[in-house]
């Protein structure tokens, strides 16, 4: 079992089903996605499937951790009970989810806890908690959600910075453009969805290349 030793991964890829084209969220292409991230040099990967159920999660999930076995620590998004189901690593809940100390309660000791965080406010709180790191943004404008929170730019992230010592993922619009900028606001690791779709092996590959 993974655990957060106090540091995370620069890159925190986020595999987003409904991202997909609907026809290619079979469990078989969802798998082959995160072997070509892992293969790029993806340490840390984040499951997250916000339009299917529970069953298609339920699939997708037993046969990553299958795939992937302990060569990525894998995070469920959302569903603590789902990470027990699939033996993943940790959970990360948002702020309509379970809280910290639920997704504790539910996941152990031994597992990793993240939460999103949009604002400073939510943050501190976040500070306060079980939580083993704390995602914030949106840095920049983002696609990945129907209805986004508003963007906190690189000030927000400095100040965020400033709040906790926490590991700290910055999320939200963020490209092999833009990263060096996020890390140098203060970000421990930057988390992304859309700039990985295309090539994931190469897209991971040019990320780690750019932020050492």
């Amino acid at each position: 079992m993974a655990e957060l030793k106090g540091k995370l991964p620069r890159l925190y890829a986020i595999l987003d089903v409904s991202s997909f084209p609907v026809a290619q969220r079979t469990t078989s292409q969802v798998v082959d996605f995160a072997r070509e991230l892992a293969a790029g040099g993806v340490t840390l990967l984040q499951y997250r499937n916000k339009d299917g159920g529970a069953r298609e999660a339920l699939s997708h999930a037993r046969e990553l951790s299958r795939a992937l076995g302990s060569d990525v620590t894998l995070i469920m998004n959302d569903r603590a009970d789902l990470c027990i189901a699939t033996e993943f690593d940790g959970v990360h809940v948002g702020q309509d989810d379970l809280s910290p100390e639920g997704a504790r309660i539910v996941v152990g000791a031994n597992r990793i806890v993240g939460v999103s965080t949009h604002n400073l406010e939510q943050l501190k709180q976040a500070d306060t908690s079980p939580a083993d790191y704390i995602a914030f943004g949106p840095v920049f404008g983002t696609t990945a959600k129907r209805n986004p929170d508003p963007v906190v730019g690189l000030e927000g992230l400095r100040a965020a910075r400033e709040a906790t010592k926490k590991p700290l993922v910055a999320i939200g619009g963020i490209t092999r453009a833009n990263v060096q900028s996020v890390l140098e606001a203060g970000a421990d690791s930057v988390a992304v969805i859309s700039d990985l779709l295309s090539s994931p092996r190469n897209a991971a590959e040019e990320f780690l290349r750019r932020i050492g």
